[in-house]
């Protein structure tokens, strides 16, 4: 009788410091590689505004791939989330680990299939499963953002804006993002060689 491999966090102990990330997801493993330059530089700039409304609101805190623990199973570490202040006090724990849903998820799309499918399917299904209210993925190569959030009891897709459109939140009152400004500085025609997966 073949048995399936279930990796747990205490799996993630145990893995190497290299600059990957390793996460799991319904107990199987998904790896990473070291992000693109433009993919950290639209985590910075999400990151930048929703401290900064984060900041005059008073409401609740932004951080940058925090360790997500839902179970012992579903271990991840989103780009960005954004948490209430009373959220907070109940799910940062002394591990220093998120362990309960953050109100917004945000992922960076990396290039390759494989990080589409996790971020697309795996993610937006354990995120909508735990709770999340409302999930962004942005990609940088199409300068495009995803909104998703709960409808009854699972998140749905919204509206994919472009560069021409505003980004706003009903979580986050009085929030409005141009999605251009998201993507200044990247250059139209980005390649990625040998990142196709």
């Amino acid at each position: 009788m073949a048995t399936t491999l279930r990796w747990t966090s205490s799996d993630l102990e145990l893995m190497p410091d290299d600059g990957k990330r390793y996460e799991i997801i319904d107990g199987d493993l998904y790896v990473s590689g070291s992000p693109h330059y433009y993919h950290q530089r639209v985590c910075g700039r999400l990151f930048s505004v929703l401290d900064a409304w984060s900041n005059e609101s008073g409401a609740g805190e932004v951080n940058l791939a925090p360790g997500l623990i839902f179970a012992s199973d579903d271990d991840v570490a989103p780009d960005l989330v954004w948490m209430s202040k009373s959220r907070l006090a109940t799910a940062l724990r002394p591990d220093g680990k998120l362990h309960a849903a953050p109100e917004l998820v945000v992922e960076v799309l990396s290039p390759g299939s494989t990080n589409e499918r996790r971020d697309r399917e795996a993610k937006l299904k354990l995120y909508s499963q735990r709770g999340v209210q409302e999930y962004w993925i942005a990609n940088w190569r199409t300068r495009s953002v995803e909104v998703y959030r709960r409808t009854a009891a699972h998140l749905e897709i919204v509206v994919t804006l472009l560069e021409s459109d505003l980004l706003t939140s009903t979580l986050l009152p009085g929030l409005s993002i141009r999605v251009s400004d998201l993507f200044l500085g990247i250059p139209v025609s980005v390649q990625d060689p040998g990142l196709t997966e």
